[in-house]
């Protein structure tokens, strides 16, 4: 029983996580595009960027959106814990790789910090 509750609190956690993240992406998009607005930031995006902003923060609301539900009926939806854990280790480790490349180094420091926090 301990493990449901932490599978539960664990996938609560970065469902919120990613849907606050996600909302913040589309925020984003509709601060650059408004009078004046900039999407400031490490990584300069331009116009297909902010774009793209919009889309990934779409896709993090609908990811947490499942990841909330999988923390209020974990039995029903038991991949959904296993499937973001898989992505998340995936996304650290082409950062890792990005960074060991070298191509992203006027971003200084942000990959292994993100890599950590994935």
């Amino acid at each position: 029983m301990e493990n449901l509750l932490a599978y539960r609190t664990l996938c609560g956690i970065t469902g919120a996580l990613l849907t606050a993240a996600g909302l913040a992406c589309f925020a984003g998009f509709f601060r650059a595009q408004a009078p004046g607005g900039d999407a400031g930031g490490p990584i300069p995006l331009g116009i297909g960027g902010v774009y793209f902003l919009a889309f990934t923060g779409c896709a993090l609301v609908g990811w947490g959106g499942a990841l909330l539900g999988a923390a209020r009926q974990p039995r029903a939806t038991r991949s959904a814990g296993t499937a973001t854990a898989l992505a998340l280790v995936m996304m650290g480790v082409y950062r890792i790789a990005a960074w060991l490349l070298g191509d992203y180094a006027f971003l200084g420091d942000l990959l292994r910090v993100e890599a950590a926090v994935l």
